[in-house]
């Protein structure tokens, strides 16, 4: 499914086949990938490795066969840009977070205490991170025939190593580490002919996700020069995340008066049960059934049915991350993302209530064209501020760093319940910013010359 999509009434062009598989295709069910990090100690070398890794790297949308859906992505952190020799003219022209990185701005989106970069995971955050490649698939044998391709590029390159490395999985539950599915959600990007996960959504422009086009104000995102470079091309927000499963468990545990009790707390405060389905159509009990069905587990607002937040808490935190119709400060179209969160590391046995030492989580991808308005946006006032929903000082149940003295408010009736004294629940391992651009602009940077 490769043809140039329209985006309707203004009939704005998406060169569908120019833009990196890894920007817009949903994360393959199941899955396995991996992420690799490089160093480029020699820009000629890392022009030679973008020219091998050219035939590697696909465009466009999936085909009818979604176990064949793998991918390969490659992306570049502002440091990388430097390393391969881009002119300074066009270095400049990137936006200010993108050049600056997520450590210089890790106060502004909550990566502090155990989550600042001075205890981030190495290589994060050093400046040696030049290129990210990811590469995900519906299964192992296919992970490894992609991953094979890349790796004699970069291991017939010298000049170029690998310097961090992080193998990503479904875990046999399909859960997170928490133990709620994921990957549900996926925003109705208009003109690119992949439909939304939620049939009410009205389509989003496509400038809010790939540079070159209109964005919901109507006017297009500042794009890097030249345009052969910005065109086609989004940023990537790439982070590893530690999940604290015993210390989760523990909470609900001490919180809640049984099993039922402590199911419908987690649920609150995720917005989902376990399986998926969400609160908002099934708010007493966990419907497999509901979650089963694509064209029902995400079809639903909040304003209609539950504005209040009775069956979803508005703090809850797949409804912070993304308000939908809900009656917030704010346009919540602005700040739409592409999220792919993917799981590392073993699952915690069920029923154990201490950490047991390993490290499991998430590394998350978070793509969209305005760095600033929409990934750092939704971290520092959705995630660690609760003002746009009326709870100033309430963070995410889930992903803020609350560091032992987190509230969360749960809307009841008679009288509302209010969680106190939360511990963090997860820890910032580290992070980069990475520009992900179309295929003629990695043409363009294999071709540089001195």
């Amino acid at each position: 499914m490769n043809a140039t999509g329209s985006s309707g009434p203004a009939d704005v062009r998406i060169e569908i086949d120019d833009v990196q598989s890894g920007a817009l295709r949903p994360r393959p069910v199941p899955y396995e990938g991996e992420f690799i990090f490089l160093r480029v100690d020699d820009r000629h070398a890392g022009r030679a490795l973008l020219r091998r890794l050219l035939p590697v790297t696909s465009g466009g949308l999936p085909g009818a066969d979604r176990s064949q859906d793998a991918w390969v992505a490659v992306a570049f952190t502002y440091q990388g840009l430097k390393a391969l020799g881009v002119p300074q003219d066009s270095l400049d022209s990137f936006p200010r977070a993108f050049r600056e990185g997520m450590a210089a701005r890790a106060e502004k989106i909550g990566d502090v205490g155990e989550s600042a970069p001075a205890r981030w995971e190495a290589p994060f955050g050093t400046g040696e991170v030049h290129i990210a490649l990811s590469a995900l698939s519906p299964d192992t044998a296919q992970l490894d025939k992609e991953l094979e391709r890349a790796r004699v590029a970069y291991e017939d390159t010298p000049g170029v190593r690998v310097i961090w490395q992080q193998e990503v999985h479904q875990l046999p539950t399909g859960r997170t580490t928490f133990g709620f599915r994921d990957g549900i959600s996926h925003p109705n990007i208009e003109g690119v002919g992949l439909p939304g996960s939620n049939p009410q959504e009205t389509p989003i422009k496509a400038g809010e996700f790939i540079l070159g086009y209109p964005d919901e104000t109507g006017n297009l995102p500042p794009m890097p020069s030249p345009d052969v470079l910005g065109r086609n091309g989004t940023y990537v927000a790439v982070r590893k995340v530690h999940t604290d499963v015993a210390a989760w468990r523990r909470y609900l545990r001490a919180n809640s008066s049984g099993a039922e009790e402590e199911a419908l707390l987690a649920a609150k405060m995720v917005g989902r049960w376990p399986s998926g389905a969400p609160l908002t159509l099934a708010p007493e009990h966990d419907d497999p059934e509901l979650a089963a069905d694509p064209h029902r587990v995400n079809n639903f607002l909040y304003r209609e049915n539950d504005d209040r937040g009775y069956r979803c808490p508005a703090g809850a935190h797949i409804r912070r991350t993304n308000p939908r119709d809900s009656t917030i400060i704010g346009d919540a179209r602005m700040h739409r993302l592409i999220r792919r969160g993917t799981t590392y590391g073993p699952p915690l046995p069920e029923g154990v209530l201490e950490d047991d030492g390993a490290d499991r989580g998430l590394v998350g991808a978070f793509i969209g064209a305005h760095l600033e308005r929409q990934f750092e946006f939704i971290k520092a006032e959705w995630v660690n501020d609760g003002n746009f929903i009326g709870y100033p000082g309430e963070k995410d149940p889930v992903a803020g760093h609350h560091g032992g003295t987190g509230n969360v408010t749960i809307p009841e009736k008679p009288v509302r319940r209010r969680l106190q004294n939360l511990p963090s629940f997860v820890v910032t391992r580290g992070g980069e910013y990475c520009f992900l651009p179309g295929l003629r602009a990695l043409r363009w940077l294999a071709e540089l010359e001195d």
